[in-house]
C-alpha cells in the first residue's frame, strides 16, 4: 500500500523530527528564554538566508513548537509551552519517569476546546 502525505504522524515524533536539524535548533535556542523574536532576526542567529529561516520557522509551527502573530509587516514567533512540557516529559520518560504529558497535548484544538484552568487533558 502507498503511503500518502495524509498518514498520522506521532506528535513525540514530529517534534523530536523538527528539532532533529542544525537550523531549527539554533531558532529554538533562540526562543528561549526570551518572549518573541522577530522572523527577521533569525538570519544573524542561523547564519541563513531567510527564505531557509522561513522554511526552517514553518516546519517548527506545524511540528507545535512555535506559534507566530503578525504585526503589521513583521511577524513575531515564540515557543509553544506545552512543546517544552512535552520534551521535558519525553527526556524524562527515557529516564525511567512515567509519562504525565500526553502526546496528544501537542496536537492543536480549536480555541473553544481547550480544558477548563486546573483540569487535565485525557
Amino acid at each position: 500500500m502507498a503511503r500518502t502525505k495524509t498518514t498520522l504522524i506521532d506528535p513525540d515524533v514530529q517534534l523530536l523530527q523538527a528539532l532533529g536539524h542544525p537550523t531549527r535548533l539554533a531558532i529554538v535556542r533562540e526562543l528561549v528564554g526570551t518572549s518573541q523574536v522577530c522572523a527577521c532576526d533569525f538570519t544573524s542567529c542561523c547564519d541563513v538566508g531567510q527564505p531557509t529561516v522561513s522554511h526552517h520557522l514553518r516546519i517548527l509551527r506545524d511540528a507545535g513548537v512555535i506559534e507566530s502573530e503578525r504585526r503589521g509587516t513583521s511577524i513575531f514567533y515564540r515557543l509553544v509551552p506545552a512543546a517544552a512540557d512535552r520534551l521535558r516529559e519525553l527526556a524524562g520518560e527515557m529516564g525511567g519517569a512515567p509519562q504525565l504529558i500526553p502526546a496528544g497535548a501537542l496536537r492543536r484544538s480549536a480555541p473553544d476546546a481547550r480544558p477548563a484552568s486546573g483540569a487535565r487533558p485525557d
